[in-house]
């Protein structure tokens, strides 16, 4: 198994997240492209020590950006939607 640690690239900060993250205990981690589903279900459990539900992963594509003339694209990068076991949550912010 790859390092959990990079497997678990940062979580997603958005308005959707939070309010899946309020409501339906599930919370949205950008992953490493080569991970898969087996892989972040054992390292969400073993980094925040609860119990995973479900798995859901998607491949965000990159947007087009320009700066003055020059085109390009961002990278694409790997999102996945975790869903958490009655009673469990994960302190993303560390607060008491």
């Amino acid at each position: 198994m790859k390092e959990m640690y990079r497997i678990l690239v940062r979580p997603v900060l958005s308005e959707k997240a939070d309010l899946q993250r309020d409501n339906d205990a599930k919370y949205t981690f950008e992953v490493a492209m080569d991970s898969n589903k087996l892989e972040i279900r054992q390292a969400v459990e073993k980094i925040f020590n609860v119990k995973v539900d479900k798995v859901n992963t998607e491949v965000v594509r990159g947007k087009e950006r320009r700066v003055g003339r020059f085109v390009g694209n961002r990278p694409n990068w790997k999102r996945a939607s975790v869903t958490l076991k009655d009673g469990y949550t994960i302190d993303l912010f560390g607060t008491v």
